[in-house]
């Protein structure tokens, strides 16, 4: 077991027409919650954190947390770089184990986007690190950047085959209509655009801002191509709310064995419904 490339999880995925759920981790308790379920449900999994988690926790020690549920749990697992926007960066953690990067240039013009993601897929390729990148932009908040409507723009079809092509990317992240975060009415998915898409790209296609997204929207859009679906709000909200619940019951509580296992019950329940949603489960194929 160990940490290996998303490309062999998306690639089974995209065979079998299901998606890999792809969650955001924040911390230890964060990380040993999501794994709890898909080791219970024999799930594939990508575990993913922006560069504001490896801020949290150094980069170092995630990796050798997940290397250690890897092996506890005799199951492989991909940490994944989410919104990554440095090559530096990306070539560091790369070079510390990491082998599934996304490198984000959706705020770049089209030819600029394409010689960052070259630049990043020349150098992971080298080390069987797959690389994801983003054609198109969600709005919403991710991290520490926050988009608003107005710099949001959808997926051309046309281009997104002619940014695989230029690029050499493993998978590419579409947006047809989601957005980070909670949605303040039921979102309009674009299930056109996502099938004239996957007419003229052939590889594994992301969908990002899948919180709060109904199940059905979800499962529509594995069927048109999607591959891996990413999750993170939804986890944070279960996860705070239930120890906001637990405080508010229990004033003097102060010991964190009781409280953090509250909140990753939660945050578990979530995990378990998105697996569902997913197909994913009973998937574990390597």
């Amino acid at each position: 077991m160990g940490i290996i490339s998303t490309k062999y999880l998306l690639q089974d995925a995209q065979l079998n027409e299901y998606a890999v759920p792809a969650f955001n981790i924040h911390n230890a308790e964060t990380i040993q919650a999501i794994l709890e379920v898909c080791k219970e449900m024999h799930s594939p999994v990508i575990l993913a954190g922006t560069p504001g988690t490896y801020k949290h926790i150094a980069f170092e020690e995630i990796y050798a947390l997940c290397e250690a549920y890897s092996e506890r749990y005799q199951m492989p697992l991909a940490l994944h770089l989410d919104h990554h926007e440095s090559l530096d960066d990306i070539r560091n953690k790369t070079n510390a184990g990491v082998r599934s990067a996304m490198i984000d240039g959706s705020h770049l013009p089209f030819e600029e986007n394409v010689q960052l993601v070259r630049s990043v897929v020349d150098f992971c390729h080298r080390h069987d690190c797959s690389v994801e990148a983003e054609l198109g932009r969600l709005g919403g908040v991710e991290d520490d950047i926050n988009v608003d409507a107005e710099s949001t723009f959808m997926t051309d079809p046309l281009e997104a085959r002619r940014f695989v092509q230029l690029t050499g990317i493993d998978s590419l992240a579409v947006a047809i209509g989601t957005a980070h975060g909670l949605y303040t009415h039921r979102p309009n998915i674009d299930f056109e655009r996502l099938a004239e898409i996957r007419k003229v790209v052939d590889i594994p296609l992301v969908l990002h801002g899948a919180s709060d997204v109904p199940d059905e929207y979800i499962q529509r859009a594995i069927k048109s191509g999607i591959c891996k679906v990413n999750v993170a709000t939804e986890l944070k909200i279960a996860f705070s709310g239930a120890l906001k619940k637990w405080f508010n019951d229990n004033p003097d509580g102060n010991d964190p064995r009781n409280y953090m296992r509250i909140g990753m019950d939660a945050m578990k329940d979530v995990v378990r419904k998105k697996i569902y949603v997913c197909g994913s489960s009973g998937k574990i194929t390597i």
